[in-house]
């Protein structure tokens, strides 16, 4: 059974500790995520269309609805310069 993961409105994710690990180990779903992000961000900023982030901190799962403002090496930064480690995230729709 897959794990459900928990909704998190964006304001929060500052709060939230994220290790350092990889959550995805295939190097093709993280050419994909890489895709689905570069993607996100061309529809934030050109529709500032939101879409869903599947991503994990350091205690479970969780998702967040939200408009993607810039992408950086490392992180993808939302709204009010809140940022997701890109190491963090399994996908985004």
């Amino acid at each position: 059974m897959a794990t459900p993961y928990q909704l998190i409105e964006k304001e929060k994710i500052n709060t939230l500790q994220f290790p350092q690990s990889e959550v995805l180990h295939d190097q093709e779903a993280i050419a994909q995520r890489t895709n689905d992000l570069v993607r996100a961000q061309s529809l934030g900023n050109l529709e500032h269309a939101k879409i869903k982030i599947f991503f994990e901190d350091n205690q479970s799962k969780k998702m967040v609805e939200t408009t993607v403002w810039a992408l950086t090496d490392k992180q993808v930064v939302l709204k009010q310069g809140v940022g997701i480690p890109i190491h963090r995230i399994y996908k985004s729709t």
